[in-house]
């Protein structure tokens, strides 16, 4: 009886199989058994010293700017399978060029590091960066230069794991700061029509390829599960994050997201709720858990504001982990580079992605 218990102990506490050791379990398999490693603002590159000092100076909360991250290729091939894209709408071009952090840096004595040589900020079309004027460096200004780098990486490697994009409109005014450009509903069409333009439709992993048959997107991945896994390698799945008002904005374009590329982070009960953002694995533990379980795809975080990488504190990491959440993003897949620490977010393997069964 003894032995009989412990056994159930070991197979209820260890529900995760390695990916690569369990290829041939893996037929079952369905897209939301995944669970990946991804980077946050995944395209962004560190703000210079003399701007950063200015800006902890000005307040010690903005410290939160202090981490960067690799090339978006060089994530994929460390494993990554899950990327963050912010988006500032653009559509004549030039609105955020010069941005003024640049005469910070000068105004302090220094040079600035080189930026936009190629002028991709006075190119029509959306642009990625994180804060305008203040956390404006970008591995790609133009957001179709990363969905460019993305097929470009998924035709090299061909049938790897479906990369899962989640993507915030960026829009907020902030004090001393040129206002960007309000995300509307046809701005926010753009992102599918810029999308169509560089990923074929045979690339993506959309809400009418999921709903299949069925009357709505939530019937369909509550009935009948997402895809299997083995049907969607070497797909990518576009999310949009953001609250109900852009939502719904998007949702005038592409009703019940027919004809949409990107799932929306809409509430469950919803008809178009499949994948859900739920950012803190401590808090909302019972609820991912229990998204997770229903059928629903969940991303959540494993750190944020660099507060983890600071204390090197895993308590979130190991929540997010056990919550089941699919995609569980973070700044520090490999350890950082702006201040000491050892921090580090992967998998007990050293890898950044496994197959979870419950």
């Amino acid at each position: 009886m003894k032995l009989a218990y412990t056994l159930f102990i070991l197979f209820v506490t260890m529900p995760f199989i390695d990916v690569t050791a369990q290829k041939n379990d893996l037929a079952g398999a369905k897209l939301n058994d995944i669970q990946v490693i991804g980077s946050h603002n995944s395209y962004k590159i560190g703000i210079e010293k003399p701007l950063l000092d200015y800006l902890k100076a000005k307040s010690a909360a903005l410290s939160s700017l202090e981490y960067e991250h690799i090339p978006l290729i060089d994530q994929l091939d460390l494993g990554l399978r899950g990327l963050e894209l912010d988006v500032f709408h653009d559509p004549d071009g030039g609105h955020h060029s010069n941005p003024g952090g640049l005469d910070i840096v000068r105004a302090s004595g220094n040079t600035p590091l080189p930026f936009d040589e190629k002028e991709k900020l006075k190119v029509p079309g959306l642009k990625v960066f994180h804060v305008q004027e203040i956390d404006f460096r970008s591995h790609q200004l133009l957001f179709k230069d990363a969905l460019m780098d993305l097929k470009k990486w998924s035709d090299k490697n061909k049938g790897h794991t479906p990369i899962i994009i989640t993507m915030n409109t960026k829009d907020a005014k902030i004090p001393q700061t040129r206002d960007p450009l309000v995300f509307d509903a046809e701005a926010l069409k753009n992102l599918d029509d810029e999308i169509r333009a560089i990923i074929p439709q045979e690339k993506l992993i959309t809400p009418d390829f999921v709903r299949g048959k069925r009357t709505t997107l939530e019937e369909a991945v509550l009935k009948d599960g997402w895809p299997k896994l083995r049907a969607v390698k070497g797909k990518l799945l576009f999310v949009l994050d953001e609250g109900d008002e852009k939502l719904d904005l998007y949702l005038q374009k592409f009703p019940e997201l027919k004809g949409a590329v990107l799932f929306v982070n809409k509430e469950e009960g919803n008809p178009e709720a499949a994948f859900r953002i739920v950012n803190d694995p401590v808090a909302d533990f019972d609820k991912i858990r229990w998204l997770v379980k229903s059928g629903y795809m969940v991303r959540t975080r494993a750190d944020g504001d660099t507060q983890e990488a600071r204390t090197n504190d895993y308590r979130r990491f190991e929540k997010a982990k056990a919550s089941g959440a699919q995609i569980i993003t973070t700044d520090y897949y490999i350890p950082g580079k702006l201040f000491k620490s050892d921090f580090e977010v992967i998998f007990e393997d050293g890898s950044y992605e496994r197959i979870q069964w419950w």
